[in-house]
């Protein structure tokens, strides 16, 4: 099977191959270079009495490259030049930083310095090397698959403008069809409307079509749901508008979803198991104790920045709803005035916030302003990774204008989540709406897998000072 018809989480696995590929073939060239540079002779038989863990350093590479295994971010150039430089940077800190700490106990231990340094070296090379290649193989006209769009509707619309929004585009709209006399030869987002159910088969004969993208939400009449039959005995691929929304954006279409769909996602189909629910929570135990150990070294340091920016408090106090509509009290390192909320009005925060302070804004570049609530996943009222948790009066507001917003209290809030890895804070009530599409997507398809990808992709957000 060809590169570009493979799906999102095959795509990702390719990329993990690659770059494990690129890492292990570094790592023999820096074993070559280490014996040859440094005349250290054979420099298998030093590995196998000094350093055995060298062999294992490839495996080190695809977490702190974790940011890259976004498909968007993974095919521009740029953001993965930045990406594997980011990733190198902070592999290299962390070793120099463990070389340090453990031969100054055991000066004569097995931690080496050249070896790393050519290992990490060429991993950069190669890892570069393999990625232009995979960017290159999306760029060429063959790999876009060739998509007709079945509804020229809301949703039709909605779906071509999405698909025309991302670049590289995962593939081309040849066109839509639809039932409807009035909508054919129209443009629909600058596509056209090649016909009705009748002339479905002959389209996909003369444009080449290899799949077809279902946007009917309502009632399909009998002679459309026959076509797409006939055309997926032919080969053709069909795929529902609700399921491409989730593999191109990995986020749930809150606007063009029914009731039935939801009550099948959430209620018939989102069944975990008790082995989920009890890692989870071991999970979130060691990573709370973790995550404490962690607030207690830099807590003075933090502290006496606070104090010395904006003087007292040091913590901010704040009502929360958990899971099930529960309120709750969370804590916090201040990162705002006093007076940010000087009328009891609750406001949205965002990036540049007028009332953040100097030494909140690194704080929250560096998400060490969430440290405090390691407390609250050690209590059992949140977790690790979920939904961020709201304020009680916000909740109530979005309630009303966001559909299907409760939903996202089906399971415990997060210190990190699906939707921070992916689109930041929601300093609206269109960016909320837009939080809730990615919350949906974890509480649909969360597992402890997907939770350890999650919390890679947010130590890779805090080294790479992405934080909001």
């Amino acid at each position: 099977m060809t590169l570009w018809r493979l799906r999102s989480g095959e795509r990702r696995l390719i990329l993990l191959l690659g770059d494990l590929t690129a890492a292990a073939a570094a790592m023999m060239l820096a074993l070559y270079l280490w014996g040859q540079v440094d005349f250290l002779g054979p420099t298998i038989e030093f590995v196998q009495t000094r350093a055995q863990w060298f062999v294992y350093v490839p495996l080190v590479w695809p977490p702190l490259m974790v940011n890259l295994y976004d498909l968007q971010r993974a095919a521009v150039w740029r953001e993965t030049v930045r990406g594997v430089l980011t990733a190198a940077a902070v592999g290299l800190l962390s070793y120099v930083t463990v070389y340090f700490v453990l031969n100054y106990f055991q000066p004569e231990g097995e931690f080496v310095r050249r070896g790393v340094f050519y290992f990490l070296a060429g991993t950069v090379v190669l890892t570069l090397a393999w990625r232009w290649l995979y960017i290159r193989a999306l760029a060429l006209p063959a790999s876009l698959r060739r998509v007709l769009v079945v509804g020229a509707g809301e949703s039709g619309s909605s779906l071509v403008e999405i698909v025309n929004q991302l670049q590289p585009a995962p593939y081309r709209i040849v066109g839509l069809i639809d039932d409807d006399p009035t909508k054919l030869g129209q443009q629909v987002s600058g596509v056209p409307v090649l016909g009705d159910s009748r002339a479905l088969l002959d389209i996909v004969r003369r444009e080449g079509i290899s799949d077809l993208l279902v946007a009917i939400l309502g009632p399909m009449n009998g002679e459309m749901f026959q076509a797409l039959l006939d055309a997926q005995q032919v080969g053709i691929g069909v795929q529902r508008m609700p399921v491409a929304y989730e593999e191109l954006l990995a986020r749930v279409p809150i606007q063009y979803l029914e009731s039935d769909w939801l009550l099948r996602s959430f209620v018939d189909e989102v069944h975990v198991s008790g082995f989920y629910l009890l890692g989870k929570r071991l999970v979130d135990i060691l990573g709370a104790a973790l995550g404490l150990s962690l607030l207690l070294a830099l807590l003075p340091w933090a502290g006496l920045a606070i104090l010395l920016d904006s003087g007292r408090p040091i913590f901010f106090r704040q009502q929360r709803m958990g899971q099930g509509g529960r309120v709750f009290r969370i804590v916090k390192l201040r990162t705002m005035r006093q007076d940010a909320e000087a009328d009891g009005q609750p406001r949205w925060a965002n990036e540049r916030d007028p009332r953040m302070t100097r030494v909140g804004k690194l704080l929250r570049r560096t998400h060490l302003d969430e440290f405090p609530q390691f407390w609250n996943v050690l209590r059992g009222d949140m977790s690790l990774v979920g939904p961020r948790p709201e304020r009680p009066e916000l909740v109530a507001q979005l309630e009303r204008t966001i559909p299907f917003y409760r939903a996202r209290l089906l399971v415990k809030p997060g210190v990190t989540g699906w939707a921070q890895v992916n689109y930041g804070k929601g300093a609206s009530v269109e960016g909320s709406a837009e939080k809730l599409e990615y919350d949906l997507y974890y509480i649909k398809h969360r597992s402890l897998w997907m939770d350890f990808w999650i919390i890679l992709r947010t130590i890779g957000s805090v080294f790479g000072f992405r934080g909001v």
